[in-house]
């Protein structure tokens, strides 16, 4: 049993977002696999599917990005699903639009959704990286920036970047990271 978690903020202000695309990801995943509808639960959305006949919930937080932990802790107590079966997509500033990466683990790299899941759960779950590029400033540019839509050219890049993952998120979940860092491709992901 597996719990992939998508980041983001919900709202219709929200919606096509830099901080979005976690949400994106696995819109995209449960609509490509057939699960069934999102419903309100652990403070957040939640649908349930099968991936090559393993059991899978996915989930959105509704808590905002700051306070992500505190939905996916419920989900992972309730379904009882160990850290290492927690998949969670998320956005990020230090990876150019066009890049994806994937760990096992590791730090929040000033990113406050994983910050508040690594406190309420553990830092040692899977992350799948969406880069959406830097402002190269601080403060306020950086929040505008995530909170800001794609240009054109990027949102095509990261639609492309969405349709990968669905496609091999199998890999992952039958076969661990270190098989769906050699799908994307990736020579620096980490076991």
């Amino acid at each position: 049993m597996f719990l992939i978690v998508g980041l983001g903020n919900p709202g219709s202000e929200y919606e096509k977002t830099r901080h979005n695309v976690g949400f994106m990801a696995v819109e995209k995943i449960a609509h490509d696999y057939g699960f069934g509808v999102f419903k309100s639960k652990f403070d957040g959305v939640i649908a349930e599917g099968k991936i090559d006949g393993e059991k899978i919930y996915i989930l959105k937080p509704h808590t905002y990005m700051n306070l992500s932990g505190n939905s996916v802790i419920k989900a992972a107590n309730f379904y009882k699903v160990l850290p290492q079966n927690i998949i969670v997509i998320h956005d990020d500033m230090d990876l150019p639009v066009g890049k994806v990466k994937a760990k096992l683990g590791g730090g929040a790299g000033g990113h406050n959704g994983l910050k508040s899941i690594d406190a309420a759960v553990t830092p040692n779950y899977n992350r799948i990286r969406i880069g959406v590029g830097h402002p190269n400033q601080k403060g306020d540019a950086v929040v505008n920036h995530v909170l800001s839509g794609f240009s054109k050219t990027d949102a095509k890049v990261i639609e492309q970047e969405i349709e990968m993952i669905s496609s091999i998120i199998e890999v992952l979940i039958k076969n661990g990271i270190a098989e769906f860092c050699n799908k994307l491709g990736d020579l620096q992901c980490k076991k």
